[in-house]
């Protein structure tokens, strides 16, 4: 008899689903079902499954079977949607067999979900887009807190926020996230810009090959020339300054230039200081807003 390990399902299932936790995971009979008759689960925050992986996976079914049962549950006559054990499913089909080992579970709508969700969020190769995405159904579909769901899928409560606010990325930066074209220390330095800003430079970190130091350092300069863009009544209070000689400032004042397509120079003064923007037409003017994600009124 096997039974289903405690950790798979998180210790903090428990505080979600207090005693349906036992029930849903009681079962220790393995039966074998036709893979005619298993369907993904709704809940699976998996977007993409490596096709290599998956195809390593099914020559090792081929060889010693389906290790681990299945965790299933029954959904309408003869059907039964995975719990937990897709890629499992994936490999099992491609490797050719009829049928798999299950554990069939009593599992209801919230439990199978919370279930399906911190079973694969724990996994080290999901991706952060994903992540972010399935505790998101967990908080707003189950109503817990954050700490709840950090304690459910084994998490600070830090790492749990810092997930959930890549949903504030621009679309096309979320893709580029999920396609591995830019990693999550890039998608965080992002987050502080407008929305036409994130996708030219994370473009830019995909197409250079930026660190997160340097797109850290770019959206900081972007920032703050958005802020002087946007507040013209502000009125210039500073004294002149003299230009930095760091390198490192020489140099992102270059990298700035070639984002924005504009001459541009830093005056430091104390701890705070300006970033200019030079243009010689309004043409030129009306571009960079547009890099930058604002619009005339």
């Amino acid at each position: 008899m096997v039974a289903i390990k405690k950790k798979s399902l998180g210790r903090g299932l428990e505080a979600l689903l207090g005693a349906k936790t036992q029930a849903t995971s009681s079962s220790a009979e393995i039966n074998r079902l036709p893979l005619t008759a298993l369907q993904a689960g709704k809940y699976q925050p998996r977007q993409k499954m490596e096709a290599g992986a998956l195809q390593e996976l099914a020559e090792s079914i081929r060889e010693q079977g389906v290790m681990q049962p299945l965790l299933v549950r029954l959904v309408a006559l003869g059907k039964y949607e995975i719990i937990a054990g897709e890629r499992r499913f994936r490999a099992a089909t491609i490797a050719g067999l009829k049928e798999v080992p299950v554990l069939v579970s009593g599992a209801d709508d919230q439990a199978a979900a919370a279930m399906v969700l911190v079973e694969n969020m724990q996994r080290e190769d999901l991706n952060p887009l994903e992540e972010s995405q399935g505790l998101a159904r967990l908080i707003e579909e189950f109503g817990c807190t954050h700490e709840q769901a950090a304690k459910a899928v084994g998490k600070s409560r830090s790492a749990i926020t810092n997930l959930l606010r890549l949903a504030q990325l621009a679309k096309p930066v979320q893709s580029m996230l999920l396609a591995g074209d830019i990693d999550m220390g890039h998608a965080r330095a992002l987050l502080p810009l407008p929305g036409a800003s994130q996708v030219a430079l994370a473009q830019r970190i995909s197409a250079q090959g930026l660190s997160v130091r340097e797109a850290e350092r770019i959206t900081a300069a972007l920032v703050i020339a958005g802020g002087q863009i946007r507040d013209q009544k502000v009125k210039n209070k500073s004294g002149p300054a003299t230009p930095s000689s760091d390198p490192d400032m020489q140099r992102l004042t270059q990298e700035i230039a070639d984002l924005i397509g504009l001459s541009t120079e830093f005056k430091l003064k104390g701890k705070g200081g300006e970033l200019r923007i030079r243009f010689s037409q309004f043409d030129e003017l009306d571009s960079l807003l547009k890099k930058l994600g604002i619009g005339f009124a």
